[in-house]
């Protein structure tokens, strides 16, 4: 499977499975949305959830889309990194974390304020997954 190729699919989806992996080499998967941007995936997380402390300590993980009516599915490998948590309404992480919305929701937040201060209270940032290998088969 062509990573190019891949990645032109996932542009198109904004859910997937992420795998991380635990303290003891088990799985640990999480529904999650994202965005493809520039070849890699982005997504938004917490930093008190589990999928955020496995990649501080091994940042290898999978991103998994399928497409059950078309039996397609995409494992991709790759390696994940974390932004800063957001702190502030006006810091680089806000700036992403607004990006990241209008980009997987379609449209504007109906209150901004509100959207970057729940960021905050939730201490969201943002994960970077740059995909280095990919398994799979799109059929359409």
């Amino acid at each position: 499977m062509n990573l190019d190729d891949a990645l032109k699919w996932a542009s198109s989806r904004h859910h997937c499975v992420l795998i991380t992996l635990r303290s003891d080499g088990r799985p640990q998967s999480s529904d999650v949305a994202f965005l493809v941007e520039n070849g890699d995936f982005l997504i938004s997380v917490t930093a008190d959830r589990a999928k955020t402390r496995n990649i501080e300590r091994d940042p290898r993980v999978v991103v998994h889309l399928t497409d059950a009516a078309h039996w397609t599915y995409l494992s991709f490998d790759g390696t994940g990194a974390l932004s800063p948590v957001t702190t502030s309404p006006d810091d680089e992480t806000s700036e992403a974390l607004v990006h990241y919305y209008r980009a997987v929701a379609g449209k504007e937040h109906p209150d901004w304020a509100e959207y970057r201060q729940a960021m905050i209270d939730e201490s969201r940032q943002i994960l970077r997954v740059t995909p280095t290998h990919v398994v799979g088969q799109i059929n359409t």
